[in-house]
């Protein structure tokens, strides 16, 4: 089949490298450049994907109000979409005969929205998955094509879990390519009643909440990890805190407050009474490190409460 496909991040790369080997790419359609350090201009995953590939490209500053004609003049059979980043018009859906397809980091109607694989770990759920799902004008609520579940591993973060969701999301992608070609695909409405929502990870999440529980703490430490990544304060600054695990050992203080200090571990208090180890952390103006390595260089206090 002729298809056009929309995508910004990584996320999307291993279904359009799939996508072109199984089907005709007529065009990819990702966000426009962004500025980034020192003023450099930065390519998206699915511009440089489609640059070496010689696949012809369009960055359109609101695709629904100046791709209509573009995308027409291309004819594809079908549309395919994967963390593209904007808004798609019914004109820009009615182009295609097979209409747009998404490629969606949760099993659905659960976490519809921006950000479901981060929010998969935030929440602490052990299942997640992709479907692939027609897109309709609200967002995430089209009919499902279908569904692949995925474990997530213990202490997984969002980093590992979203690259193993984008190689599914691939292989999923390809099954329902298959099955609309060949005019076998079942299209599923999705319960409303079930539906659960993933906005945007929020300025004010990336802090960290001593007060709140252990396990709490790991979820979101994970979630963040490796970006925007949590944070708290020590000596006034910012320190990028990367993994936490459970402390074993009993200790008693406030919320936030330095319990034990080795040469290899870094023990804070929690807001269930329980401590949390940090294990892999950064400074300020310094390179993310291993407890250890960070200890070796840098002193905590015993007493002193993180945060403040």
């Amino acid at each position: 089949m002729k298809v056009v496909f929309l995508g910004t991040p990584d996320f999307g790369v291993p279904a359009l490298s799939l996508i072109a080997q199984k089907h005709q790419v007529v065009a990819c359609v990702c966000q426009p450049d962004k500025v980034g350090a020192r003023g450099k201009t930065e390519f998206c995953p699915v511009k440089k994907f489609a640059l070496s590939r010689g696949i012809p490209l369009y960055q359109f500053e609101k695709i629904s109000r100046d791709g209509v004609e573009t995308l027409s003049s291309l004819k594809p059979d079908i549309m395919v979409t994967a963390a593209y980043g904007q808004i798609l018009s019914q004109q820009i859906i009615d182009i295609a005969p097979h209409g747009i397809i998404n490629i969606h980091g949760s099993l659905l109607p659960e976490l519809r929205g921006a950000a479901p694989i981060q929010y998969a770990v935030l929440l602490g759920l052990k299942t997640t998955g992709i479907t692939i799902l027609n897109t309709v004008r609200k967002v995430d609520a089209g009919d499902i094509i279908l569904q692949k579940q995925l474990d997530i591993l213990p202490y997984e973060t969002n980093g590992e879990l979203f690259t193993r969701m984008a190689d599914l999301g691939a292989q999923a992608v390809i099954e329902a390519l298959d099955l609309i070609e060949q005019g076998q695909a079942v299209y599923t409405p999705q319960d409303e009643d079930k539906a659960t929502f993933s906005g945007k990870i929020t300025a004010e999440q990336e802090q960290i909440d001593w007060n709140k529980p252990v396990e709490e703490l790991i979820n979101l430490v994970r979630a963040l990890n490796p970006s925007p990544s949590a944070w708290t304060l020590w000596q006034g600054k910012r320190l990028k805190i990367y993994a936490l695990r459970p402390c074993e050992q009993s200790f008693e203080g406030l919320a936030g407050q330095v319990v034990e200090v080795t040469k290899k571990r870094l023990a804070v208090m929690c807001g269930d009474g329980k401590a949390v180890n940090v294990t892999e952390l950064q400074a300020e103006n310094a390179k993310r490190m291993d407890i250890a390595s960070f200890l070796n260089g840098r002193k905590f206090t015993v007493g002193e409460i993180l945060g403040e």
